[in-house]
């Protein structure tokens, strides 16, 4: 009994020794936590002095934000842990297969993910106290537990948030709905620099800050994931589990244990008299989330949901009558957090035995995925494969694989050539491959919170077959290097037109003032074939640009774009290069709308797609001071998805028509062409089911619990459609007969009367994912791709939005085309 006490006595006097060493968060800021929002600045002050106090915490920076903010992490365990961190790091990856040998660690990793929305910013406070409370009183807990904390997902959004926060709330703040604090401005906090959704690209990674996460995410493959989340201001608390569907590859002790986390989170809530609840709107399906990635890669993936999103502020009075405070938000994120970390710490034994059951399945309906198609598209794809550590191979020259076939959406057959892909499934990341590849979502549930298809075969382009039998394949680590030659003597240069590497090098040349035709028409030159939209460079054209062939050669070699010399503009068959049919290309002068009633994430697709993909110059413009634009700078004019009817008014139809008239472009996307529809001067118009359009005036007798499911008839979250595609168009050169969409939204827009409809279906024809059944029937002669000309210039309708979070790879083609190809 006396030695039992003085144990106590010594841990009693341990943690009030540890908690005498580090200051409180308010201690350290200055103001008590929830009182404030904090800068990043201070939150990264903050860990960095806990890690230097304290021997339980070890603090790193693994990248920058696109705005120079540092992106972090936090270590926690005990002393000795950290002092063997390496060892149980790697110890912990024998578990998958990753690393060979016997795995003899039975610690359990928890890798806790606060404010990957920027103005869902009351999670990020939360991680102060969660890292304090662990130091000074949850010691016990570490011994047999690693606790990773990312303070701050989105540094770049949360400040935006914050600092706009900070410098128009009221002292005290209101509460009221009404208030100014309660109201952002467009584009809000939620998204990162380019105001892309953090949470939707953990799998396409296109992002600085995921790739960056990804790389220390996968040096650790954490027992447990939680990311940290806020809605709106009238829902209580979410946690696990998860709402339905699941994916079928997530296992019955995926399941089940994060019941029993929700279980003791709802333990400690029930305590306090807070309210939550589970088992609804966030499922688990699309892969690119932050509860879904680590889910599909082993670990018990959750999303945490908090009352307060971007309105919340300091305080507001909610729609049930009670005050909401960033205080209580902070508690509850807290609260769930320490839950989490307290059953992994009881399981640790548990959750690392049934972590190496999942990489050690390897009973998969496919083995092995192969795919054929353009080098550049097959590149990327490797280049995506490889931000996930995933295992590809080549297979070798004239082999017949059988399978299920993406194109013919049947079974059939590929020959592989040299440089086909293999990916098998019979690899430790293995489940990750299968989902990412699989041709039909299964759904055992209609209603999702995302898209339910993305097959990586037809986001990229690629002919591909899935297997049921394993081939194996040879390494991939020959690289071919391009070393183009100066022709100084003949007619000049011609180059390919079949991906986004050739749309930049033509940007690239366009930039440095080199002149660039193009071919309408397919032809042969000293016995080679080169299709329609292939780049034509001439001599000629550029007689006054010094350094011409010097310029033209160091950027294709820089570019690795092979060159074909053309010693002579008379071609073998088709057009000659002086031809009517061989158009100069211009350097054109593009505008795109931004502010009030676009889209934020799809302008900041298109910004990206300009600086980072294309690396071309555009100029964005304000719909609050459009009308006082002078559009005759411009050659295009880009209409980004959004609602424009409250911003945009008649007067700024007129001056778009007059742009167009006067020999313009006009490019608009998804919603927009909606906006356009109907509207006099341009024959697009929305596709109604003629059975139910008057729907209206029928008798609503649904019952009330059936309306949301009801309502999804209409809906299309996300599916993928096959379409015929016109490839003799400027807009689809590049592309074959057929092209895979992925469908957003439910609305469609008939075939046009008068222009060009260049993608269409006049059958309905999904390949995978959900479309509502009177959603469906609006498929039916409808377009997803169309130029209308109107006077001198044209209007492109781009209804299926081809650069949806940067990850449908196949449809920037047609938006470079848009750019560059159609006069």
């Amino acid at each position: 009994m006396k030695n039992k006490l003085l144990l106590i006595t010594f841990t009693i006097l341990s943690f009030v020794n540890v908690k005498a060493q580090v200051k409180s968060p308010s201690d350290f800021l200055g103001y008590e936590l929830g009182s404030q929002f904090s800068r990043h600045a201070d939150v990264v002050d903050y860990f960095k002095y806990i890690a230097e106090k304290s021997p339980l915490v070890t603090y790193h920076t693994y990248g920058k934000t696109n705005e120079r903010r540092p992106l972090t992490c936090a270590v926690i365990s005990t002393k000795e842990n950290l002092g063997n961190i390496e060892e149980i790091r790697k110890n912990h990856l024998r578990q998958t297969g990753i690393l060979d040998g016997t795995p003899t660690t039975d610690k359990a990793i928890v890798w806790l993910s606060y404010n990957v929305h920027g103005n869902e910013a009351s999670s990020t406070e939360a991680s102060m106290k969660t890292l304090y409370n662990l130091i000074t009183e949850k010691q016990d807990w570490l011994k047999n537990t690693i606790v990773i904390i990312d303070p701050c997902v989105n540094p770049d959004g949360r400040d935006r948030y914050a600092n706009w926060y900070n410098q128009v709330k009221q002292t005290p703040f209101s509460t009221s709905q009404d208030a100014a604090e309660h109201y952002e401005p467009w584009p809000g906090g939620r998204p990162n620099h380019y105001l892309y959704d953090l949470n939707r690209d953990w799998v396409w990674a296109t992002q600085v800050e995921t790739q960056s996460r990804l790389k220390i995410y996968n040096q650790w493959m954490p027992h447990i994931h939680v990311d940290f989340h806020e809605q709106g201001i009238n829902n209580p608390y979410y946690f696990a589990p998860a709402a339905e569907p699941f994916h079928d590859i997530i296992t019955p002790f995926q399941r089940d244990f994060q019941t029993r986390i929700g279980k003791n989170n709802a333990k400690y809530f029930d305590k306090e008299g807070w309210l939550f609840f589970t088992k609804e709107s966030f499922d688990l399906l699309y892969p690119s989330y932050g509860d879904t990635y680590p889910t599909y890669m082993g670990a018990i993936g959750m999303t945490y949901e908090q009352a307060g999103h971007g309105r919340g502020g300091l305080g507001i009075k909610t729609d049930q009558g009670y005050i909401l405070t960033l205080k209580d938000r902070i508690e509850h994120h807290f609260t769930t957090g320490i839950s989490t970390i307290e059953m992994a710490s009881k399981n640790a034994e548990e959750l690392s035995q049934e972590f190496s059951n999942y990489f050690s399945d390897l009973d998969r309906k496919y083995q092995t995925f192969a795919l054929n198609g353009d080098k550049d598209k097959i590149d990327a794809l490797k280049e995506l494969l490889d931000r996930h550590e995933i295992k590809y191979s080549n297979a070798r020259s004239g082999e017949k694989i059988s399978g299920y076939s993406f194109t013919e959406n049947k079974d059939g057959n590929l020959i592989t050539t040299h440089q086909t892909l293999l990916v098998s499934t019979q690899q430790p990341k293995g489940h990750m491959v299968e989902v990412l590849f699989e041709p039909k979502t299964k759904l055992n549930d209609s209603i999702t919170y995302d898209i339910t298809a993305w097959s990586l075969a037809y986001a990229y382009g690629l002919n591909a077959v899935a297997s049921t039998k394993a081939y194996s394949g040879k390494s991939t680590t020959e690289t071919s290097n391009i070393n183009n030659t100066v022709n100084a003597e003949g007619a000049g240069y011609i180059a390919k037109w079949n991906s986004m590497k050739d749309a930049e090098f033509l940007a690239a040349l366009l930039k440095q003032n080199v002149k660039v035709r193009f071919s309408e028409l397919p032809f042969s030159s000293e016995g080679k074939k080169f299709s329609a939209g292939s780049l034509i460079i001439t001599k000629s054209d550029n007689k006054n640009l010094e350094d011409f062939n010097e310029i033209v050669i160091a950027t294709a070699n820089e570019l690795k774009r092979e060159l074909t010399i053309a010693n002579t503009s008379f071609v073998t068959s088709g057009p000659d290069f002086g031809s009517p049919d061989v158009k100069l290309i211009g350097n054109p002068k593009i505008a795109i709308l931004r502010g009030e009633g676009t889209s934020s994430l799809n302008y900041g697709e298109i910004w990206y797609f300009f600086e980072q993909e294309l690396d071309y110059p555009v100029t964005a413009i304000g719909t609050d001071y459009f009308n006082r634009i002078d559009l005759d700078s411009y050659d295009i004019l880009i209409i980004p998805e959004g609602y424009y009817a409250s911003v945009l008014g008649d007067n700024s139809i007129k001056k778009i028509q007059d742009f167009v008239r006067a020999g313009g472009k006009m490019i608009t996307i998804g919603r927009a062409v909606g906006y356009f529809a109907g509207k006099d001067g341009f024959n697009i118009k929305q596709n109604h089911d003629e059975e139910n359009k008057d729907d209206a005036d029928k008798p609503n007798l649904t019952p009330y619990s059936m309306r949301q499911r009801e309502s999804i008839k209409n809906n299309s979250p996300g599916s993928i459609v096959k379409t015929t595609v016109d490839n003799t168009h400027p807009l689809a050169f590049g592309y074959d007969k057929t092209y895979f969409s992925l469908k957003l939204g439910s609305s469609n827009y008939g075939i046009l009367s008068k222009g060009y409809n260049v993608a269409y279906m006049q059958e309905p024809q999904v390949v995978s994912g959900f479309v509502g059944s009177e959603a469906y029937k609006t498929l039916e002669n409808s377009v997803v791709f169309a130029e209308e000309n109107m006077g001198r210039g044209s209007v492109i309708y781009m209804v299926d939005n081809p650069l949806f979070r940067s990850f449908w790879q196949n449809g920037k083609l047609f938006f470079a085309n848009a750019l560059f190809m159609v006069k």
